[in-house]
């Protein structure tokens, strides 16, 4: 069995499944194991269900952070973010994803295939990897945010 604290799950849309696919070598190479989710071809699916199963993955305790792929990240962040405990962060930047992790302890990191790029989105996996949580000041913050999302 695989720990979770050393596995990232991987989910995508049919828009953002290619950019999944190279993103896991990238996961792999940090000595990291994935769960991929699926989708894992250009068949038009539902954003939703990934992003529900992205959410479940974490919430049963098979991965401790994951990352989303769609077109925009818009949407299957929106669907994550509805499960209690899933915070997702749509990145667009290495700035972004460092902040998600320092301020929001974000546990998903949520990528636009059709926004950004293989370089960059690997940049800001592999900070979103990289940086912890600064906990202090933020933590009433994602209490709040947890009770909101009961």
């Amino acid at each position: 069995m695989t720990d979770a604290t050393k596995t990232v799950a991987l989910a995508a849309d049919h828009a953002g499944y290619a950019l999944k696919d190279q993103l896991r070598a990238v996961i792999e190479e940090r000595g990291l194991a994935v769960l991929d989710l699926g989708t894992n071809g250009p068949d038009r699916v539902d954003y939703p269900d990934y992003g529900h199963a992205m959410a479940q993955a974490i919430r049963d305790g098979r991965a401790t952070r994951g990352v989303l792929v769609c077109g925009t990240g818009i949407g299957i962040s929106i669907a994550a973010n509805r499960h209690r405990g899933i915070r997702a962060a749509l990145c667009h930047d290495v700035t972004t994803a460092r902040l998600c992790r320092q301020h929001n302890d974000a546990n998903v990191l949520a990528l636009g295939a059709r926004i950004i790029g293989f370089e960059t989105a690997r940049d800001c996996l592999a900070v979103f990897l990289s940086t912890d949580y600064e906990g202090g000041r933020h933590g009433d913050r994602i209490a709040k945010i947890d009770v909101l999302n009961a």
